[in-house]
């Protein structure tokens, strides 16, 4: 389909800054309007069409894009690390920032990301709400712990912590006034804290088994270290996996391949990139710890294969084997475990992309 307008949008939540561009007189206008999608959406319609029209994702959202699309125009949400900025450019207004986007658009500089559904948005909302919590429970447990310590107040060695016993203990815990008041307080938090878990990790388990995710949420979860509220994070976060051509190609679009600076005849590898979806590559890191240990398949994960298809769990299996494979060439090489386990990671997206792509 040929392109008669394309448009660059800076949208902001009370305003949105557009500059079209004809493509047959190659004239360009620009225009200032609300943040309201709707005004947005009438805008864009009543351009010479057909339209095609971006904007850079943002705190905004993807509503304005499915409204647009509801609306039959070609309406792009731009990755912002991704989009070729000059370097020297010192200054930025959304005038300058609207027509810079056109001006790549028309060349074909930039990249678009997927757009999720409404639904699919609101359960990223609360597996984000899921993390914070956790995050929180953790800062929390830390402040306890810390308080208990200067006073004397140690779990004995060899048990395990944040059990039912080790709740009891702390209830039999005394202070003085003051510390006693610090230490209910942090207790409370504690408990509350851990209640929000509980409650967003139902949540989730009940998200997780929708038509609409359970089919490939199963799959990934028949992989050691991925579990239900891992396996539903790593699907809403990729969404169509059969979009990627070929498995590598996961590894690449989380930014778990290294960088590189190559001049001349000098070449240096970098970091890696860190593009992407920051929660799934740490949904990734974090499971992929797993792969450190012997291949086996023990009950839990037993159980969470059961009636998944075998191709499946051979898939799993040689996921086992390949990842430890990795830990013993790192480990003879004397590599830094954490550098070892983003290995372990890229390839374990790799084998997930296999079990999500399977057809029967």
């Amino acid at each position: 389909m040929v392109t008669m307008t394309a448009v660059g949008l800076d949208v902001h939540a009370r305003s949105t800054q557009a500059t079209s561009v004809d493509m047959v007189t190659g004239e360009v206008s620009r225009a200032r309007l609300s943040g309201d999608a709707d005004q947005v959406v009438a805008f864009l319609a009543g351009l010479p069409g057909p339209v095609r029209a971006c904007y850079e994702a943002g705190p905004t959202g993807f509503g304005l894009a499915r409204a647009a699309r509801a609306a039959g125009i070609d309406l792009e949400v731009i990755a912002p690390s991704k989009t070729p900025r000059k370097r020297g450019d010192r200054i930025k207004s959304d005038r300058r920032d609207a027509d810079h986007l056109v001006r790549q658009l028309i060349a074909g500089a930039l990249t678009p990301i997927r757009v999720p559904s409404a639904d699919e948005e609101a359960a990223r909302d609360v597996l984000r709400d899921r993390e914070q919590v956790r995050a929180d429970l953790l800062r929390a447990r830390h402040r306890l712990s810390k308080l208990l310590l200067r006073n004397g107040r140690i779990w004995p060695a060899g048990k395990s912590a944040w059990t039912g016993e080790h709740r009891e203990w702390l209830d039999r815990q005394r202070f003085t006034d003051d510390l006693q008041l610090v230490a209910n307080d942090l207790i409370a938090v504690v408990d509350g804290l851990t209640d929000r878990r509980a409650r967003l990790n139902r949540a989730l388990e009940q998200i997780a088994h929708r038509d609409a995710y359970w089919p490939r949420v199963s799959r990934l979860r028949a992989f050691r270290g991925v579990d239900t509220i891992t396996a539903l994070g790593i699907q809403l976060e990729i969404g169509d996996w059969t979009r990627f051509r070929r498995a590598k190609d996961v590894g690449a679009y989380l930014g778990l391949v290294p960088g590189l600076d190559q001049s001349g005849e000098t070449a240096t590898g970098l970091a890696i990139t860190k593009t992407g979806s920051r929660y799934a590559r740490w949904l990734l890191v974090e499971a992929a710890w797993h792969g450190m240990h012997p291949p086996r398949v023990g009950v839990v994960l037993r159980r969470r294969q059961d009636g998944v298809p075998e191709p499946i769990r051979q898939i799993s299996w040689a996921c086992q084997r390949r990842l430890h494979h990795i830990s013993q060439r790192f480990n003879a090489r004397r590599i830094n475990s954490n550098k070892a386990n983003v290995a372990r990671a890229r390839e374990l997206a790799c084998f997930l992309w296999a079990a999500a792509v399977w057809e029967p």
